[in-house]
């Protein structure tokens, strides 16, 4: 039954069957190729530090107190799973992780205030050499000349800088998940990349990163498919609406992971091979120190969302463009 609140001519019978032909289905089509295209002009990219310089910054803080010794009695080994974005397979793989009963990954905690990112990012611009060495030559706190000395400038250690730093994720994550009975905790998140890998592997020396991608056009064609309305970057100013916008945050992620120094504590898996039988669950459990019963997460479909065989030529042609190098980096095809 048609609503009230439509206009008298949307009622009839001849706006119905030209709503269902294939007149309609060209109006309709060509109103989102429109508003894709106009989208793409528009979009503005979120732009994350390089890799190399958060751990330049991690470099210099590392100088200031040494402390090899503290890294070595960590036992805190968290699980961090991060993806290419939405619909890549990362809630798939954080349920199968969960099959061991001593683990949890907390699902995308407080993720639209990217928290993680924004200290990130501090930490990548993190200190002018003037101010460097000011620290370096600072009076110690604990002198009795403190009074008649320069103290504009008075710093703590970095390794208490560090320590403060990683309380928040130990308070806000690691002590719930103890009280709950488990010993080993992380978290999955779809918005953050290499750059907020290095700074979470500064904080947990011990931690290991799960890597998941998916193509993008099966990325975006699922998103899209699901009518989510609201889905964000970051709330309420940075959404992901568009599928230039879904390309760009896909491409940022997915061309970082190449940038990492050689032995970084990570393992990339592709959605392709997850559902097809491909993974290696027994290498990967090992790696992890975990216990892995795939059957049990893979014998339940949860979440699925797209209805289209494909994406449209207009859809492609952006995704293609501002996914390039993205792809090519993890070795998908257009």
């Amino acid at each position: 039954m048609a609503s009230v609140t439509e206009p008298r001519y949307k009622q009839t019978q001849a706006w119905t069957w030209l709503r269902e032909s294939w007149m309609g289905e060209w109006s309709r089509s060509w109103r989102k190729c429109r508003r894709e295209l106009w989208a793409w002009k528009e979009c503005e990219s979120v732009v994350s530090p390089p890799v190399q310089q958060i751990l330049n910054s991690i470099s210099v803080l590392e100088a200031q107190v040494p402390d090899s010794a503290e890294v070595e009695k960590d036992i805190e080994a968290p699980i961090f799973l991060l993806s290419t974005g939405w619909r890549a397979g990362s809630t798939l793989l954080q349920r199968i992780l969960v099959t061991d009963p001593r683990v949890l990954l907390w699902g995308e905690p407080m993720g639209e205030m990217v928290i993680v990112a924004k200290l990130a990012e501090a930490m990548s611009h993190f200190i002018s050499p003037r101010n460097l060495q000011l620290w370096k030559d600072q009076e110690d706190p604990s002198a009795a000349s403190l009074p008649t000395s320069w103290v504009a400038n008075l710093y703590p250690s970095s390794r208490d800088f560090r320590l403060a730093l990683r309380r928040l994720f130990d308070q806000w994550l690691g002590e719930p998940a103890r009280r709950r009975g488990f010993s080993r905790w992380g978290f999955k998140e779809v918005r953050l990349g290499a750059t907020e890998a290095s700074f979470l592997h500064w904080l947990y020396p011990k931690a290991k990163f799960v890597f998941i991608s998916r193509h993008p056009y099966d990325c975006y064609r699922s998103l899209a498919d699901s009518h989510w309305d609201q889905v964000y970057y970051r709330h309420p100013d940075v959404p992901v609406d568009s599928a230039a916008s879904f390309a760009r945050h896909w491409n940022r992620l997915a061309v970082a992971w190449s940038d990492l120094p050689g032995g970084f504590p990570s393992c990339h898996i592709k959605y392709e091979d997850l559902i097809t039988g491909k993974v290696d669950f027994r290498q990967l459990e090992s790696w992890l120190d975990i216990e892995i019963k795939e059957s049990v997460a893979l014998s339940v479909s949860v979440g699925g969302t797209a209805k289209r065989s494909q994406l449209s030529w207009y859809e492609r042609l952006i995704i293609s463009h501002e996914a390039a190098s993205g792809m090519r980096s993890l070795g998908y095809s257009k």
